[in-house]
Parts: structure tokens; C-alpha cells; sequence
């Protein structure tokens, strides 16, 4: 009898594995267009990438109100079910009708008559049905004209549901899909789409999230014309599919649009960041627009001439040849925006256009990136199932899922080590024993991933802070409610478990009020992430060179942005018991607290000195371009002057408002430094300073401090000062300073060094903002 039992219990299991293999969860769309006219075989569509594809376009005969298919297009139209059928007979096919641009009013026009409605609605089912298409997509309505055209939308959209249904219901055939594209926005100004309409008859309206900035347009600057993201004052998708959103459509409704297409511009002069950049027009074609396809030959024809890459802010892609810049989405894009769709719980995407794509590229690129949570959720289903129908095994899995879910453990020097996985346990009394600069160690948590990945919303796009050579950072919050950020290593970065160390040992016995404080490490699944507590203003980057933000920094705050930043370097030279050399200062590596107090984040490149060592050698140059000293570029040499060198570029740009990436002067051929030394040896310092100060009162203190940054910038360590020093010039107002040299990686090299500057100090009022007497904390 119990034998018989245990059978019946394993054919039951069986049974509900069967079922849960074969049901799946709601599929997510994948789909494309193809167009008639791009000269593409429909033959050599590899529709078994897609779940829908929808061939356009069809047009509205103005006379009759019924659709029609141009004669040179019909057959394509005819046999474009069956043949793509051919290599999936799964895919979905649609019939897309063309509205928009010249064709938009006359659309109005007739859609405000009820028997024009009905003869188009009527023509349009039985098109679609003589075609073999089952769906219909409507396109190139945009929010537009009057509040009673978008009624009228409306009113389309209700009668034609009805229609479909009621001819399924006659024809005993599926009911036809009813689709829709929309605009970026869902209300320009005050018209706005009929949102209860469309999210009531609809099966998915795709989000057209291209074609923002374009090179034929008004503006003559260069933008990205389908970032993912971006500030508020520039067009993004992000910002697109939460208005849609906030105005009560169903994300499960929304399709993501995809564009396998870019532009290109012509650049006014030749630039080294052409974002935001002067531009005379389109280039390589008269609108601007490229193929995906296209632009891939031209850099396998011109690759050594060619340079490209991968803005992971945006979510773009982009190259310069010459004066030509053009931007795009290659596979990077392509997978983060479906991650995006993934993340924001979208029905799926929609690709413009398939015949676009190079040997399908980019369409295997976001099939895999969809199919991957696909196959997570059914492994996931059968799981619950079977587990599901065996109480004992509930109870078990419950229970050891709610340990590991609600474990946080702590360690601390020389070491509590919870148990690991093999080789885990190693890494973890590794961080907690390296170092002996304090024997006073903080306590460090060391948290699960499953925490993490709560605590970040799995690592979401909503929660990404920003990116850096180590990798993403994300916002956090903890179940005490704590907001955290967390740095997690990309599979991509150079840096390893030693640098990883290194930032944890580092951060974790460094206590100053000027420097990040690191609050625990994880390392499960083979991930190295760091947390720290959270920085809700972000970077010093973020504000400087950022047109629109840079006035919320006053004079005011950059003295204490300065002030902060000294006291941090002093207490990492001066006053902790052993030398710690940064080697990667930077105003992205500045983050800023809800006061906008200065941090210094970021020691994975850090060194340790004691106090009778002065300078080291490496083979290994790291930190980034333009903070570096040339005696660490030249010759790997490091020590305190090389923090003393980035700290002097950090307050030139700090002063100036200006990128170290880029030229200047009237010949546009001077880096900053050649740029700032030039201005004030010439008595013009005060035109190297931020517009956006705009405080006269200040002109002395700006020029001591342009002056101490470019003492700061000297070539030779041993002309550069203390950090000491530096602290000592800042606070006293009316002290002598010595005159710079020329500054590091000048082209200049000529018998004017040491000639005074025409501006004369003497001539200053100090009655301006100061620097405060620093102290170390």
C-alpha cells in the first residue's frame, strides 16, 4: 500500500513538472518592422529572432476612406505572412497603416465623421484578413492638433475593438491584434492622447524612443537622438516611459521602440567630446540617417582612422571620422535597453527597423537578453510547482531561504568569519587582517548578495547612480530603512580582488569627515561589491560641467568644496599614522553629502607610505588621464606631490568650470593648464573663471587660487608645494606667492618662466569669501 503511494506521489509530481514545463508565463514581445521599400528580401528575414513582425506601410485613400497598398509594393504585401512563417510558423504578423507627418490632418478630418470612421475600420479587418496579417498597427499618430482629434482617437479606438471582436466572433477566426506607436511623450503641451481608450482597446502601444535630436533640425549643436537617459532638460526615454506612466497607462502595455539606425553630423571644428558640439548639419546623407548596416561596413572599411565608443550614462553609442560624428545603438545599447524593458516590467520591444540590422547582430543581441528572463521564469515556475505539492519540502527550502535571506554578518580584525564557500572564507580573513595602519578597525558588515540585490531593487536602471572604471554604482536601501550606495566590479574592469582589498582595508580604517566611509563588503556569487554610505548629491562632476547645475555652486560652496577637500588630503599626508597617496583624484572621485560637504571616495588605486618613505616606482600606471602627474606618466614615479598635482588640476576646474579633456584658446590648441597659465601670466585670469560666478567681489580670492593651482601643476615634483603648504596659502589672504612655471605637458618651453603676472595682488580687496583656518579632524 505504501509502495503504491509513493508512486501515486511521484506521478503526481510528474504530472505538475509536465504542466508547469509546458505552460509559460506571459510572453514578452519582440517584435519588428519591415518596410516595403528598404530593398530587403523578405526571404532573408530571420523571423525566428521576432515574436511579431510587422510590415509597413499601407495608406488611407483620402476619397474612399479605405486602404490601400501601392502597386509596386502589393506583392511583397501578399506573401509576407506565408514567408516569413516559413522559418517560424509561431510569429505573429501585422499590417501597419501610415498616418502621419503631411498625412496627419486629413486623418483628423476624416476620423471626425462616424461613416468615414466605419468604412476605414471595415477596410482595414478586411485588408488585413485578405493578406493573412493578424494584427493591425496604426502609426504616425502623434498627440497633436485639438483636444477633439484626440477624442476622436478615441472614439476610433472603441469602434474599431468592437469591430475586431464582433468579426472573430462571425468569422471563427482569432481576433486581430489592435496596436498603436506612440510618441515619446503622451501630451505635447496640452493635447494629450486619450489614455483610457487606448489602454482599454489596445494590445500595446510602442514608444517610439528615437529620433530626438536630428542634424537637419533647427539646432546646430550635436545630441544624442535616443539616449536612455539624460538630465531633464534633454529628451530621454526614461523620462518618456514615466510620463506614460504617471498618466495611467499600464507599463505591461508599453513596447519599447529599438532603433537599429543612427545620424550623423558634420562638426564645426574637429572635437575630442563632439557631445553638445557646434555642428553645420547632416553628414554622409541628406537627412543624416544612417543603417545600423551601413555604418558597420564603413568602420571595417575605415577602422585605423575611426574613433569610437560606449557613453554607459546615455546608453549610447557613437564614433568620429574627421568631422564626422555620428551616434547609434550597437550591442552595448541594444542589451542595456532591454534590460531596461525588463527592469520596467514593459511588454517587451519593438525593432525600426529589421532590415537595418548587420547578419542580425543586434536582434540576437536583444532576443537573448529577453530569452534570458524567460527561461529564468519557468525554471522558477517549475520549482514552485514542485515544491509547492510536498509540504515537508516547503517547510525546508522556507526555512533555509529565510536564514540565508535575513543573514547579515559581521566581521571584524582580525576576524568573526561566517561560513563560506570554499575559497570565499579565505578572501573574506584576507580583507579583515590586511593592513596595521589603526588598531582601532571599524566593524565592517559583510552582506549577502540577496541583500544587495533587495536593497538595489535587483540592481535596477532606477536605482544606477552612475559608472566608473571599477563599475556601476547603485543606490540602496537597507530594511532599517539605511540608504546605502553600492559599487559593484563589471565583469569588463581592469581592477581585481587586490584593488578591492585594498578600498576596503583602506576606507574601512581611514576615518576622517572629508573622506567616504565604506560600511561593509559582499562577496557571494563570485562578486566583489563595495557599500558605502550614500552620497545624495552625488559628484563634483555632476555639477561642474554641467551647464544648468554648475549655478547651484557659488563661490561660497567651491571655497568649501576646496577647504574640504585640503582637510582630507591633510589628514591622508599629514595626520594619520601612515602616508596614504590617492593616485586617482579626480572630481568624479568628489562626492558630495546632503551639504554639499566634499568626500573623497574611491582608494582601490591607493598606496600606503610610512612616514620615512617619500617616493615609490611602478610599472603599472594607473589613474586617469589628464589628473596624472608627468613624473608618474614618464617614469612611474609616485608620491605625495602626485596627489598634490591632481588636487592642483581639481582647482582649476573647480574655479574655471572647465573639462581637463578639451582645448581652448583662440586657436583652440592650449590644455586647461597651458590655458589658465597663459590667462594669468597675460593678466586675464579673471576670464579663465566660471561665468556663472558672476562675483567680482571675489576676483582676488579666484586668482590666488588660480595661481596655487597652477603652482600645483609644475612640472617638476620638487617645484610643486606641500599639501601643507597648499593648506597654508589658501587660509592666509595677503601672503606672498611664488611665481609658477610653466605647468606639466605644456608644448611651451621657453626662457619665460618666472616672469611675474601682469595682475598685481596689491590691487585686490580681500573683503570676499575665505578660506577658514583648516585643522586636521
Amino acid at each position: 500500500m505504501s509502495s503504491k503511494l509513493v508512486a501515486l506521489f511521484l506521478l503526481i509530481l510528474l504530472y505538475l513538472a509536465l504542466r508547469c514545463h509546458c505552460s509559460t508565463p506571459q510572453s514578452r514581445v519582440k517584435a519588428g518592422y519591415y518596410y516595403t521599400d528598404d530593398g530587403n528580401l523578405i526571404s532573408d528575414l530571420n523571423s525566428k529572432l521576432f515574436t511579431h513582425l510587422i510590415c509597413g506601410f499601407t495608406f488611407v485613400n483620402p476619397s474612399t476612406h479605405h486602404l490601400f497598398i501601392n502597386f509596386s509594393t502589393e506583392q511583397q504585401f501578399s506573401t509576407f505572412a506565408d514567408n516569413v512563417k516559413t522559418k517560424n510558423p509561431s510569429v505573429t504578423t501585422l499590417l501597419s497603416i501610415w498616418v502621419g507627418r503631411e498625412l496627419l490632418l486629413n486623418f483628423f478630418s476624416m476620423i471626425n465623421q462616424s461613416s468615414y470612421r466605419n468604412s476605414f475600420v471595415q477596410s482595414s479587418i478586411e485588408t488585413a484578413r485578405l493578406y493573412g496579417f493578424q494584427g493591425l498597427d496604426l502609426s504616425g499618430v502623434e498627440p497633436t492638433g485639438n483636444s477633439s482629434d484626440m477624442a476622436n482617437i478615441g472614439t476610433l479606438l472603441d469602434e474599431w475593438r468592437v469591430a475586431v471582436n464582433s468579426e472573430a466572433k462571425n468569422s471563427s477566426k482569432p481576433e486581430l491584434l489592435l496596436v498603436m506607436s506612440g510618441n515619446r511623450l503622451p501630451a505635447l503641451g496640452s493635447v494629450i492622447y486619450p489614455i483610457d481608450s487606448m489602454r482599454r482597446n489596445l494590445d500595446w502601444v510602442h514608444v517610439l524612443a528615437y529620433n530626438y535630436y536630428l542634424p537637419a533640425g533647427r539646432d546646430r549643436v550635436t545630441f544624442f537622438h535616443a539616449a536612455l537617459y539624460g538630465p531633464s532638460n534633454m529628451a530621454n526615454t526614461d523620462d518618456g516611459i514615466n510620463e506614460w506612466k504617471r498618466r495611467g497607462f499600464l507599463p505591461s502595455k508599453l513596447v519599447l521602440g529599438l532603433p537599429y539606425h543612427g545620424y550623423a553630423w558634420t562638426l564645426l571644428s574637429p572635437q575630442k567630446n563632439p557631445m553638445g558640439a557646434a555642428s553645420t548639419g547632416p553628414a554622409v546623407t541628406k537627412d543624416g540617417a544612417v543603417s545600423y548596416k551601413w555604418f558597420k561596413w564603413f568602420i571595417r572599411n575605415n577602422a585605423q582612422e575611426a574613433v569610437c565608443g560606449y557613453n554607459a550614462t546615455s546608453v549610447v553609442n557613437y564614433c568620429t571620422f574627421g568631422l564626422t560624428w555620428i551616434n547609434y545603438d550597437d550591442v552595448e545599447a541594444i542589451r542595456a535597453k532591454v534590460s531596461y524593458v525588463k527592469q520596467k516590467g514593459l511588454l517587451g520591444y519593438n525593432v525600426f527597423q529589421v532590415g537595418h540590422d548587420d547578419n542580425w547582430v543586434l536582434s540576437r543581441a536583444a532576443a537573448e537578453e529577453l530569452d534570458d528572463e524567460n527561461q529564468n521564469q519557468k525554471g522558477r515556475l517549475l520549482v514552485i510547482v514542485l515544491v509547492s505539492s510536498s509540504t515537508t519540502i516547503v517547510l525546508l527550502l522556507g526555512s533555509v531561504w529565510v536564514m540565508c535571506y535575513l543573514r547579515k554578518r559581521k566581521v571584524k580584525s582580525p576576524g568573526i568569519v561566517p561560513k563560506a564557500r570554499k575559497g570565499q572564507e579565505a578572501k573574506v580573513n584576507g580583507i579583515a587582517t590586511s593592513g596595521n595602519s589603526n588598531t582601532n578597525v571599524p566593524d565592517l558588515e559583510v552582506y549577502s548578495y540577496a541583500v544587495m540585490e533587495m536593497a538595489t531593487n535587483k540592481f535596477s536602471f532606477e536605482n544606477k547612480l552612475g559608472e566608473g572604471g571599477y563599475g556601476p554604482v547603485y543606490k540602496g536601501v537597507l530594511a532599517s530603512k539605511q540608504e546605502i550606495a553600492v559599487k559593484k566590479l563589471s565583469k569588463a574592469s581592469t581592477q581585481g580582488f587586490e584593488e578591492f582589498k585594498n578600498e576596503v582595508t583602506l576606507t574601512a580604517k581611514l576615518q576622517h569627515v572629508n573622506l567616504v566611509r565604506v560600511l561593509g563588503f559582499c562577496i557571494e556569487r563570485d562578486e566583489q561589491m563595495l557599500i558605502y554610505e550614500y552620497m545624495p548629491n552625488k559628484s563634483l562632476d555632476f555639477y561642474l560641467f554641467d551647464s544648468v547645475r554648475r549655478f547651484l555652486l557659488d563661490w561660497k560652496k567651491r571655497v568649501h568644496i576646496i577647504e574640504g577637500i585640503t582637510q582630507g588630503l591633510l589628514y591622508l599626508q599629514e595626520y594619520s599614522r601612515l602616508t596614504i597617496i590617492h593616485r586617482d583624484l579626480k572630481a568624479s572621485n568628489i562626492l558630495l553629502d546632503n551639504e554639499m560637504k566634499p568626500k573623497i571616495s574611491d582608494f582601490g588605486m591607493a598606496k600606503i607610505f610610512s612616514k620615512d618613505e617619500y617616493e615609490a616606482n611602478t610599472d603599472r600606471i594607473v589613474g586617469t588621464y589628464g589628473y596624472v602627474s608627468p613624473e608618474y606618466v614618464k617614469k612611474g614615479l609616485y608620491s605625495t606631490k602626485s596627489d598634490v598635482y591632481s588636487f592642483g588640476v581639481l582647482i582649476l576646474q573647480i574655479i574655471s568650470g572647465k573639462k581637463n579633456a578639451c582645448f581652448y584658446g583662440l586657436n583652440e590648441d592650449l590644455n586647461l593648464l597651458e590655458y589658465a597659465y597663459d590667462l594669468w601670466k597675460s593678466g586675464k585670469g579673471m576670464e579663465f573663471m566660471d561665468p556663472s560666478l558672476d562675483d567680482t567681489v571675489s576676483s582676488c580670492k579666484l586668482i590666488r587660487c588660480l595661481q596655487i593651482g597652477l603652482l600645483c601643476v609644475q612640472e617638476n615634483a620638487t617645484d610643486r608645494p606641500s599639501i601643507l603648504e597648499v593648506s597654508s596659502m589658501l587660509k592666509s589672504e595677503s601672503a606672498a606667492l611664488i611665481i609658477p612655471k610653466i605647468p606639466a605637458f605644456s608644448i611651451k618651453r621657453n626662457g619665460d618662466e618666472g616672469t611675474k603676472s601682469q595682475f598685481q595682488l596689491e590691487d585686490c580687496s580681500i573683503n570676499d569669501t575665505t578660506l577658514s583656518q583648516m585643522v586636521a579632524r
